[in-house]
């Protein structure tokens, strides 16, 4: 994500965001504490990034009408960015394995939960950028609801 917001190819720059970097705090309440007693003079917008539809992330009614939350999912994984990448996607649906499963066993990638694989892997961010796209072409998106691609320039 660092990589998206450093080349400015998110809809948002580095200095819009708190401490301009990535936060990485999944508890309402932790965040409140940490960031939001701050004192923002306009309301600001909290954009989650999320492997799962289910989370969740409650703040105190004292800062509902100061935050809004937007969230924004990846699932499944980002490891079906890498087999978007790779062109592999027909071979994914036919071997009915998990994206980290197929990305080990037929892509020979054994390394590819790790951090810094994936940080290698997508170095350059076009090649990120581009694999979002086809993800957002092939998948199904509820209604209402956004993807990396909702955040891309």
């Amino acid at each position: 994500m660092l990589l998206l917001i450093y080349f400015w190819i998110m809809i948002f720059k580095r200095e819009e965001m708190i401490e301009e970097e990535v936060l990485r705090c999944r508890e309402g309440k932790k965040f409140e504490q940490k960031y939001l007693r701050k004192g923002f003079k306009d309301k600001i917008s909290v954009i989650r990034i999320l492997d799962s539809r289910h989370e969740n992330f409650k703040l105190s009614k004292a800062y509902a009408d100061k935050v809004d939350v937007i969230n924004v999912v990846t699932a499944p994984e980002i490891e079906m960015l890498i087999i978007f990448n790779e062109d592999k996607y027909k071979e994914f649906k036919k071997s009915a394995k998990k994206p980290s499963s197929f990305c080990k066993e037929d892509l020979k990638m054994a390394e590819v939960k790790s951090y810094d694989f994936v940080k290698n892997y997508f170095r350059d961010p076009m090649v990120l950028v581009t694999a979002i796209r086809k993800y957002h072409e092939m998948s199904r998106v509820p209604r209402g609801e956004y993807t990396l691609l909702d955040l891309l320039r």
